[in-house]
């Protein structure tokens, strides 16, 4: 142990210099105007100290109304860097006027004690879904099963609303519940396109670490079960909020997290239904054909069996290395073709922009169809 602690000090030593830290970059301001704004948040242009203007994004239920004119603190870091979707700075208080109490005093459990986001200066106390002084309580106490509820799970955000086009081109009065992990986007109202959405699905769960859903859920396991037996969806659809964070590593991705969906989905008796990222536009090698995320969660951290869903009507050179990559995922999971007529129509009629990285359906086309079929396939488990 001491050689191995002796090792570990020269190395830190050789790294003089850098700050093995958590870095954040504050700035203050004052509001100068207010922009868009969407279920749960508002942006903003503030004049910062330091000089010069920046966009800002303030969550009002955290941190009250801003309004031209108010002092604001921000934390700054991921806009500085060029990280993170969106490129805002995030309001961390509007110190001269703070939000009030909420109407029910926190003191006592009775307005729910389910704490997201831990620990963290920003930590909000939320009522769980599934906690005791919840309406649901009695109802997920004694849930068990999903009842065969098909669920699709996908890596990325951007899949949502191409999944709930497929779903809606072969059943439009299907009840939708989407369930929102958190790898990326802790705030459900950083998502412009869930506050789109709102009208197409019976809820949102967040689970996890997340928050800001129509329900808050504790695990993704109470989740699952409070959209079948509280929401009462046909289908439901998980995937991480805005923000999927990347190494270009096989492990270090929080889409990873997608294989251990699909272990929950079955462990509770549900259907798992895999979307496929699936490209032949994005310049990185390691996401052309199916995308490594998928071939890691669905191939090494997914241990139950899950319906993997291909579109028919691929390009046949895309097609031939999709068929390739999955080929060492047939004995693990059931590999379908998914017809696709219609879909790109449903694409065309979503109600919300589709975008992945900064593309569009043209640019990303096989992407967006990949996981409309994944919703598709979905629909027809309703039969």
């Amino acid at each position: 142990m001491q050689d191995l602690q002796g090792v570990w000090r020269a190395a830190r030593a050789e790294e003089e210099g850098v700050a093995w830290r958590v870095v954040v970059r504050w700035r203050a301001g004052v509001v100068a105007g207010l922009r868009r704004r969407w279920t749960g948040a508002v942006e903003l242009d503030v004049d910062v100290t330091e000089g010069g203007t920046m966009r800002a994004l303030a969550y009002p239920e955290l941190v009250g109304e801003p309004e031209v004119g108010d002092r604001v603190l921000l934390n700054a870091g991921a806009l500085l860097m060029g990280l993170g979707t969106g490129g805002y700075a995030l309001v961390v208080a509007l110190p001269d006027r703070l939000p009030p109490d909420p109407p029910q005093a926190l003191d006592s459990r009775d307005a729910g004690h389910l704490v997201k986001a831990r620990y963290t200066p920003l930590q909000p106390i939320l009522l769980g879904v599934d906690e005791e002084a919840s309406p649901h309580h009695r109802v997920l106490a004694a849930a068990e099963d999903l009842a065969g509820l098909p669920v699709v799970t996908a890596d990325l955000h951007s899949a949502l609303p191409a999944i709930l086009a497929g779903i809606r081109a072969d059943a439009p009065h299907a009840r939708v519940a989407y369930l929102l992990t958190d790898g990326g986007a802790l705030p459900a109202w950083f998502s412009r396109t869930l506050a789109g959405l709102r009208d197409e699905l019976v809820g949102t769960i967040s689970v996890g670490q997340a928050f800001g859903g129509d329900l808050e859920a504790s695990t993704l396991h109470s989740g699952l079960l409070a959209a079948r037996h509280v929401l009462r969806a046909d289908v439901a659809v998980v995937a991480q909020g805005p923000g999927n964070l990347g190494t270009g590593t096989r492990w270090g991705f929080s889409g990873v997290a997608v294989g251990e969906a699909v272990n929950a989905v079955a462990t509770l008796g549900g259907r798992p239904v895999g979307s496929l990222r699936i490209s032949a536009a994005d310049p990185r090698p390691r996401h052309r054909g199916v995308s490594h995320h998928s071939l890691t969660a669905y191939g090494r951290v997914a241990l139950a069996r899950a319906e993997l869903v291909v579109p028919d009507c691929l390009d046949p050179a895309l097609a031939a290395e999709v068929d390739a990559a999955l080929a060492p995922l047939a004995g693990r999971h059931a590999v379908l073709r998914v017809h696709t007529a219609g879909l790109d129509a449903a694409l065309r009629r979503s109600p919300v922009p589709l975008s992945t990285m900064g593309r569009g359906l043209d640019a990303d086309h096989a992407y967006f169809l990949a996981a409309a079929a994944a919703g598709r396939h979905a629909a027809s488990l309703l039969a």
